[in-house]
């Protein structure tokens, strides 16, 4: 069924499975569509964000599974914690499934990889449903969940217009100056596929 996505700005998309079937003003899209089912979100819609850190984030440090808390905390371990801690396989891929649901949240519709060594992590990514960039060695920043804590540029995915995959996500701002304000922790909503896979509760 069709799928119209509009933001507070009336700025809309309109989503057939996987792709974007029209993009344009919500009072067009209504016209061309009016049998399709819409969806209004607060704040903005934007092609969703490229975390340029996926080495770094979901293979060199380990994010802990709630009920591990109390032993681990709750920020991801890296360096020599990941050393002491040496999980195996099955533990990165649970970590890898937890890192990518965390990247979720902040908007991240694909991930830079330079490569990904483990099988856990790169079927976890896979699953997912991330896009996944190639990228020549490590950006200069520092690793982040936030695209926006890690310094500039900030990349965001290919524009999105009919024809495109539907990957997208939406933030609870009033324009993209108060996006880079606040940071991807406004993210509301994220879409891969057509999929909504992260709605803030």
């Amino acid at each position: 069924m069709l799928t119209i996505h509009a933001d507070s700005r009336g700025r809309a998309l309109a989503v057939d499975g996987e792709w974007i079937a029209d993009a344009g003003p919500l009072e067009e899209l209504t016209a061309a569509h009016p049998r399709a089912r819409l969806r209004r979100w607060h704040g903005i819609l934007t092609p969703g964000l490229v975390n340029m850190y996926g080495d770094e984030l979901l293979e060199g440090a380990y994010h802990p599974d709630p009920r591990e808390a109390a032993e681990l905390g709750t920020e991801p371990l890296t360096g020599r914690a990941l050393a002491a801690l040496a999980p195996d396989e099955a533990r990165r891929g649970a970590s890898a499934r937890r890192g990518v649901q965390r990247m979720l949240s902040h908007g991240t519709v694909a991930v830079a990889c330079e490569e990904l060594r483990s099988r856990a992590v790169r079927d976890a990514v896979r699953r997912s449903g991330l896009a996944v960039v190639g990228r020549s060695g490590r950006p200069g920043g520092v690793p982040s969940l936030d695209p926006y804590a890690s310094g500039p540029p900030v990349t965001f995915a290919p524009p999105r217009e009919r024809g495109s995959a539907a990957r997208f996500a939406v933030f609870d701002v009033s324009d993209e100056a108060a996006l880079a304000a606040h940071g991807a922790t406004a993210c509301v909503a994220t879409v891969l596929a057509g999929r909504l896979v992260y709605r803030r509760r």
